[in-house]
C-alpha cells in the first residue's frame, strides 16, 4: 500500500502550550506584540510562521483569525468571514506558486477531539517538500447525496467519508469564495450546534478539485475503533433527516 509517511520531532511537540484542556494556559496568540516571523497581516488577520514546527522536511504557517479568544466561526460578521477565506487562500495560492513545496494544504483544527492544542481561532497553512500529493485526495470522499446548490457552491453529505459520522462536501469555482466562505460558517455553525457530542470539534480542510476548490467540513469525536482497527467508516443512520436539518439552516427545503 502506498503511503505519505513524514517525520516529526517529540522534543518540539512537548514544548507546545496547550490550552485546549488546561485552560489556564496563557494564550501566546493573544499577546501579538511577542509575536516573530509574522509574514502578512490584514485587519485581525496575521500570518507567521510557527514557533514549533514539528514537522520534518515541512513549512508550518499559523493564520491568526481574530485578535481574540473565545469567538469562533459561527460569531463573526458575514464579511469578517468572507475575508479570512479570501485571506487564507490567496496565500495557500501563493506558497503553491513558489515552486518550493510538492505540496500545500490549508486546514482548520478547533476543539478538544480535532488535533488543535490552542483555543485562540486560527488555520494553518504546510508546505510540503517531499510528498505525493496523489495520495491525499480521496475522490470517493467527495461523493455524497446533495444538500443543495448556492450561487455556484455545491453541498452534498458524504456516503463514502474518509472519517464518519457525517461529513460535508463544498465545491466551488475559486470566484465564488464569498458564497463559499459563507456556506462554510452555516455549515460549522450546524455542526456545533447538531452533533452535541462533538463538544464543538470540527475539521476543515481544503483541496484543489479538477480547477475547482473542494471544502470538507467534518464534526470530530473520539475516533471510532472501528476505523483505527480495521478501517471501518461509520454512517448516521438518518441520512435523510440530517439532509432536511442542514437545509432548513439554509432556510430551504
Amino acid at each position: 500500500m502506498e503511503i505519505n509517511l513524514l517525520h516529526f520531532d517529540p522534543a518540539i511537540g512537548l514544548r507546545k502550550p496547550e490550552n485546549i484542556v488546561h485552560r489556564k494556559t496563557p494564550c501566546p496568540f493573544c499577546q501579538r506584540r511577542d509575536l516573530a516571523e509574522i509574514i502578512d497581516e490584514q485587519g485581525e488577520f496575521m500570518l507567521l510562521r510557527n514557533k514549533y514546527n514539528i514537522l520534518t522536511d515541512a513549512d508550518q504557517f499559523v493564520l491568526l483569525e481574530t485578535k481574540r479568544c473565545g469567538r469562533d466561526m459561527p460569531d463573526y460578521t458575514p464579511e469578517h468571514m468572507r475575508a479570512l477565506i479570501r485571506f487564507g487562500v490567496r496565500h495557500w495560492r501563493r506558497m503553491q506558486a513558489s515552486g518550493e513545496y510538492d505540496m500545500v494544504i490549508l486546514y482548520k483544527n478547533h476543539g478538544h477531539f480535532s488535533g488543535g492544542t490552542m483555543r485562540h481561532p486560527h488555520m494553518q497553512i504546510v508546505g510540503f517538500r517531499h510528498i505525493d500529493p496523489t495520495l491525499t485526495l480521496d475522490r470517493d470522499s467527495f461523493h455524497g447525496l446533495p444538500v443543495l446548490t448556492r450561487d455556484g457552491v455545491e453541498i452534498t453529505v458524504s456516503t463514502h467519508p474518509r472519517v464518519g459520522f457525517g461529513e460535508f462536501n463544498l465545491i466551488a469555482p475559486e470566484e465564488a469564495l464569498d458564497p463559499l466562505a459563507d456556506a462554510i460558517q452555516t455549515i460549522v455553525a450546524f455542526i456545533v450546534g447538531y452533533f452535541r457530542k462533538c463538544e464543538d470539534s470540527y475539521n476543515i480542510f481544503f483541496y484543489d478539485y479538477d480547477g475547482r476548490i473542494a471544502v470538507k467540513v467534518m464534526p470530530r469525536f473520539a475516533t471510532s475503533p472501528l476505523l483505527i482497527g480495521y478501517g471501518i467508516r461509520l454512517l448516521p443512520a438518518s441520512l435523510d433527516k440530517l439532509i432536511r436539518k442542514v437545509r432548513a439552516r439554509f432556510g430551504e427545503r
